[in-house]
């Protein structure tokens, strides 16, 4: 999962390097923190929160073939 926003992040910024994703293992939920340059920051999240609520949905449905819960937070 970790890879998966990781690569889906690197494909939207202008600067790959600086995309980094942390796994924090719950007991409900695994939440995916993840964070990239500021400049960057609009276009993960997208006019009106589009592409971050796109992303979700993606973690939503590995996450119930997986049979675990995901959170994805995007973090400044």
């Amino acid at each position: 999962m970790k890879e998966l926003v990781e690569a889906i992040a690197k494909a939207l910024v202008d600067k790959p390097d600086q995309v980094h994703v942390n796994a924090v293992e719950g007991e409900q939920a695994t939440v995916l923190e993840l964070r990239v340059d500021p400049t960057d920051l609009g276009k993960v999240i997208g006019r009106q929160g589009r592409t971050a609520k796109s992303i979700r949905t993606i973690l939503g449905a590995v996450g119930m073939k997986l049979r675990k819960r995901m959170t994805l937070e995007i973090l400044e």
